[in-house]
């Protein structure tokens, strides 16, 4: 049985002082540039939720981003599922961070959300294009779903 290790506040507390802070400092840089989130719109709010569904499944679970886990992560990140370092220390509590689609998935609403104020154009342009790519991916899903019914439904029948 491998000895368990202590969970990393220090660095929890490093990595929440780094996400505040960033919220600050979105905030102050759009006082500065005269943005006012109040702008935003309901659907600004849907897309941004699409947004961070799709990108926070990208980063925590996708082939494609595995290098950016693979540091943090017991063994080879490939395609999601990978289990943190038990190091306790930084080095896990970013593990946890990214392999965690609701824990990262907060961060990432904060850096689209911030990016829409502090640099509208290129902030729609990503939420924009995250959010069809999450649209296509509850699309997928439901049509795989619908026809895998379909497909149940008519060899019961047949």
């Amino acid at each position: 049985m491998a000895a368990q290790t202590t969970p990393p506040y220090t660095a929890y507390a490093g990595i929440m002082t780094a996400f505040v802070g960033g919220l600050a400092a979105a905030g102050g840089v759009a006082k500065l540039l005269h943005r006012d989130p109040r702008e935003h719109t309901a659907l600004d709010f849907v897309l941004l939720g699409l947004a961070t569904f799709k990108a926070s499944r990208t980063v925590s679970s996708d082939e494609v981003t595995s290098f950016l886990r693979e540091p943090f992560v017991a063994g080879h990140a490939k395609e999601g599922a990978e289990q943190p370092v038990e190091t306790g220390d930084l080095r896990q509590a970013i593990g946890e961070l990214v392999t965690c689609s609701r824990c990262i998935g907060t961060w990432i609403a904060a850096g689209l959300t911030g990016t829409q104020i502090v640099a509208p154009q290129f902030g729609r342009l990503l939420t924009w294009t995250l959010a069809t790519a999450g649209a296509n991916d509850v699309l997928q899903a439901s049509f795989a779903a619908l026809t895998s019914k379909a497909n149940e439904l008519e060899q019961r029948t047949a």
